[in-house]
């Protein structure tokens, strides 16, 4: 599956499927959300959080290209990703964009 950022793939003509999402809401366990709390107060990486970030757009990207699978897509364009705090220490990652089939 090729994914892209861009409206469109060099040399392809292409058919819209229609819109594809994957989402996924993570969390960091108490006792490491205790520890980044306590990182605050001296700065520095939240190596926790981006694990968890980078783990939760793996999954949601996972979701959306099994989306454009389903749909028959030859690719997925125009993808953006979308973040929203649920509660503290918890996020929505939302993967989307527009599934496509090769003309």
């Amino acid at each position: 599956m090729i994914l892209v950022t861009t409206e469109g793939i060099s040399g392809k003509d292409l058919e819209m499927l229609g819109m594809v999402k994957g989402s996924t809401i993570q969390t960091v366990n108490a006792f490491r959300d205790i520890g980044a709390g306590l990182k605050t107060l001296v700065g520095g990486e939240l190596k926790n959080y981006n694990e968890m970030m980078n783990n939760a757009r793996a999954l949601a990207t996972k979701r959306m290209v099994e989306e454009a699978d389903a749909m028959g897509a030859d690719a997925v364009v125009c993808v953006r990703y979308a973040s929203a705090s649920i509660m503290q220490s918890a996020a929505e990652v939302m993967a989307y964009g527009t599934a496509v089939k090769f003309r």
